[in-house]
């Protein structure tokens, strides 16, 4: 599969001292301390005494506190190793603060073909954890997606130079070394999925359509050991799938069922889907010009289960997972389904289509009774269905009946960096889908379409199956730079997913 975002960095643990250790840039920590001044951490004093500076006293006089976000840039002018030296705040000094810290200062850091970095004490976290968010926020921080550029780029739209990674640890305490390479290793594994969701939620949407995403969907399988069928037209007739053909009719490419499996124990089965609207115009219920300019993103909820079978791959967890994550394109071509049809899902549960709009839930209605029928232990489905969680871009939102691991699931995004927030899902909302053709209409009458409503009206085809909705339609895409993430897809929630699918695979051992 081609890459466009990603860049290569090579990570390695080495024994080599501050003041002797050759770099483009040398990263030390400081943490906050309790008086508001900076606390230094490993490397700093002898950094300070090489450079003959009071250290803690400068970064008072340039305002850097330790908090996450603080930097301070100094050229060691010959007396270090390293050509240059940064400082950055690591808050708590927690994996968390460690992986915000790396993010937030990746430009900063990728300037130049090496950087040698120290971590900051361990203390109750482990050096392999603290490794392992520093690898994966320096990724994730340091990706650009500039596949379609052709004119030179600004400093800060240029991608890294940076090609190697030392970080320096004693090589007197084998175990560290091993910790922190481990770590290292699976910081830089979580941040490359990430990125790969990154690159295809900001592909162009021409080269993105179904069969296109089809076809990322067999050299997934081939190249990591799934299995993979894909369902076309006439087979997804013959199964039924009348939401997916509904909403795919409208277009020139056809829709396709995308179906992935990963067998990696013989414990129980996790069923997986994801939205995969390769671009959504709104079909006849045509969208503003504001809003469909970035619907390419639309399909961030199928590229995240992608992600997550091959970060399952490659960490080798003992699970077993069934995805099934259908692709279409919602468009307003002049066999597109209109306001008023009722379409029959895979089932036999019918739909009256009040908004082709709302096409999403169509799509994963269809897949979500597929999977159900397997009768899995626990069922997952990803969707940008809608943006009125009202939770912001940094939260995305779960529903649904599985209340053990919709907790676990939280944790997990909570220890990814990567949160959510449970939302309720009242039973007697259900009223507010009833149909005068059919078995249920597609929005609701009467009340605003939310995430909750949304939910609701897939909750209708679980058949029971313990299951967890998780609405990402305000976290998997930014049209304006954040704090933390620039312009583009963030790969929400494919870290806390993955997560999540790691708890899951330990409980069940």
């Amino acid at each position: 599969m081609p890459v466009y975002g990603e860049f290569v960095m090579r990570f390695e643990v080495v024994s080599e001292r501050v003041s002797r250790v050759r770099a483009d840039v040398l990263v030390l920590p400081c943490c906050a301390g309790r008086d508001g001044a900076a606390e230094m951490g490993p490397g700093c004093a002898e950094a300070a005494a090489a450079l003959g500076i009071d250290l803690t006293r400068t970064l008072r006089g340039r305002g850097c506190t330790g908090e996450v976000g603080d930097t301070f840039t100094t050229l060691t002018l010959g007396r270090l190793a390293a050509a240059e030296l940064l400082v950055i705040g690591t808050g708590d000094g927690g994996p968390g603060a460690v992986r915000e810290a790396a993010l937030r200062a990746a430009g900063e850091m990728t300037r130049g073909a090496t950087i040698a970095a120290v971590l900051p004490a361990a203390g109750r976290h482990g050096q392999r954890e603290l490794a392992a968010a520093f690898a994966e926020g320096l990724l994730l921080g340091g990706y650009r997606f500039d596949r379609y550029r052709h004119r030179p780029l600004t400093p800060d739209q240029r991608p890294p130079v940076t090609e190697n990674v030392r970080v320096l640890t004693d090589a007197a305490n084998v175990a560290d070394v091993a910790d922190v390479s481990a770590g290292l290793r699976r910081g830089q594994i979580v941040a490359e999925l990430t990125n790969w969701v990154r690159d295809l939620v900001n592909a162009s949407p021409s080269d993105s359509t179904p069969e296109d995403m089809a076809q990322r969907g067999r050299e997934l399988a081939a190249s990591h050991g799934l299995s993979c069928s894909v369902l076309t037209v006439p087979e997804l007739r013959a199964g039924g799938f009348g939401g997916i053909l509904g909403v795919g009719q409208g277009s020139r490419h056809e829709p396709r069922l995308v179906e992935l499996g990963y067998r990696g124990g013989e414990g129980p089965v996790i069923a997986m889907t994801g939205k995969g609207i390769t671009f959504d115009s709104g079909g006849l219920s045509l969208k503003r010009d504001a809003e469909i300019e970035w619907m390419k993103s639309d399909m961030a909820g199928a590229a995240t289960i992608m992600a997550v079978l091959r970060g399952v791959a490659e960490l080798a967890l003992p699970v077993t997972i069934e995805a099934a994550i259908p692709f279409a394109e919602n468009m307003p071509g002049g066999s597109a389904q209109r306001p008023g049809d009722v379409i029959t899902h895979r089932g036999g549960r019918t739909s009256e289509v009040r908004d082709t709009d709302a096409e999403g839930r169509l799509i994963i209605a269809d897949a979500v009774a597929y999977l159900a029928e397997r009768g899995p232990a626990t069922l997952v489905d990803v969707a940008t269905l809608t943006d009125a969680a009202g939770l912001g871009e940094d939260l995305w939102a779960v529903l649904g009946t599985d209340e053990r691991q919709i907790g676990e699931l939280i944790e997990a995004g909570r220890e990814a960096g990567d949160p959510g927030w449970r939302m309720p899902l009242p039973r007697s909302y259900r009223r507010y889908l009833t149909s005068a053709v059919a078995d249920l209409r597609n929005t609701p009458a009467g009340v605003p379409d939310t995430t909750v409503m949304a939910a609701t009206y897939l909750s209708e085809f679980t058949g029971g199956v313990p299951w967890m909705h998780i609405d990402n339609g305000s976290t998997a895409y930014l049209d304006r730079a954040g704090v933390l993430w620039p312009e583009g897809a963030t790969g929400s929630p494919v870290r806390a997913l993955l997560r999540w699918v790691e708890r899951f695979a330990t409980k069940c051992r």
